[in-house]
């Protein structure tokens, strides 16, 4: 479906069935440079099938890494005998998640040079001003200019250090942990973010031998070691993927589904089970609210995010709704998100405007 250029959705059909949750992509995307610090081989399972995923392989394999896919799900990853040399730098500037090897190069080269990131655009530049400031904490200099990154490490390895970040920022905390699981010493990072998948970055790399403890809470420490080495791994499900068929499934009236990949962030979050309602025994499945009030078909709109109108267009009694890239039409819909994940009935609320 993803070259397609339009989507037609006949709504007023009830979800229901059993699907399988990709991975993390917000962990992938980090733990695939993190392979960059390990000296063996990496097996890493249920790999989202993404272009983010495919051009940071190709980055790596530009590098020298050795990458064998055993299924589409599932890689390996043998960074022995990479070396350091300019990277394919287009291919960096298309996705936001280039700037880990900023901190993956660094631990493992002592230098790096990335080109800015690129990949979605919300409208302004997301600084990485943490980011700068957590790697010159850690001993680096680094130099902006001309779109690009120049960080080094003076006597080639980086030191550990204690980091407050200004703001709580995912990809700087991930970043500087990249950056410090090979550095000397010891680093405190403290209003860290405390995102999933910043815990499954942590716990890939404690798996191949690095001590970082804290991951999930708002002060992580990693003390630096001399190496790692190869083990395997499965990345996590994607939350933002289980949410949403929960809410599709709950929208359109339909059965059950699973939340194993909601009830992943309990380790992270243990006042979650609160906020669900589920109790100290939560059930495999979460109940079905009772269906929302008839929705329509919303014509002809434009394709912004598939996850903005597919299941709004799922949940339509009547109508059709089809969504076209070429069109100069916007709609912005919301589900709601059940509230907090209780289970009142999801709403749905779509306007659309001439361009």
């Amino acid at each position: 479906m993803q070259n397609l250029e339009k989507y037609v959705i006949n709504g007023g059909k009830p979800l229901k069935g059993e699907v399988e949750i990709s991975g993390a992509k917000n962990a992938a995307v980090a733990i695939i440079p993190a392979a960059l610090l390990v000296d063996g081989v990496c097996r890493i399972e249920n790999m989202p099938q993404i272009s983010d995923t495919d051009m940071l392989l190709t980055i790596l394999s530009e590098l020298g890494a050795k990458v064998r896919f055993i299924n589409k799900a599932t890689i390996e990853i043998d960074c022995r005998n990479v070396h350091f040399q300019d990277a394919p730098f287009d291919l960096m500037r298309k996705i936001r998640a280039s700037y880990y090897l900023i901190g993956a190069m660094l631990g493992r080269f002592g230098e790096a040079e990335v080109a800015m990131p690129g990949g979605c655009n919300f409208g302004s530049v997301r600084p990485i001003d943490q980011h700068i400031k957590g790697m010159t904490a850690l001993g680096a200099e680094i130099d902006v200019k001309n779109g690009f990154v120049y960080a080094e490490a003076p006597d080639g390895r980086l030191h550990g250090a204690r980091i407050y970040l200004d703001k709580v920022s995912v990809g700087a905390t991930m970043n500087i942990i990249l950056a410090a699981t090979l550095a000397t010493g010891r680093t405190i990072i403290e209003n860290a973010a405390r995102e999933p998948h910043i815990v499954d970055l942590a716990n890939f790399l404690n798996s191949m031998g690095a001590d970082i403890r804290g991951a999930g809470t708002d002060t992580i420490k990693i003390n630096g070691v001399e190496k790692l080495h190869g083990g395997s791994y499965t990345i996590i499900p994607d939350q933002i993927e289980a949410g949403t068929y929960m809410v599709a499934a709950a929208a359109t009236g339909g059965e059950p589904v699973p939340v194993q990949a909601v009830l992943l962030e309990l380790a992270v979050r243990p006042g979650l089970l609160q906020e669900l309602q589920l109790g100290p025994e939560p059930e495999p499945f979460l109940p079905v609210p009772e269906p929302v009030p008839e929705f329509r078909g919303a014509g002809a709109v434009h394709l912004r995010r598939r996850a903005d109108f597919l299941t709004p267009a799922r949940r339509a009694e009547r109508g059709q709704t089809v969504a076209d890239r070429r069109r100069s039409v916007s709609v912005y819909c919301c589900a709601g998100l059940l509230r907090r994940f209780r289970y009142s009935a999801a709403r749905c609320c779509c306007t659309l405007q001439s361009a």
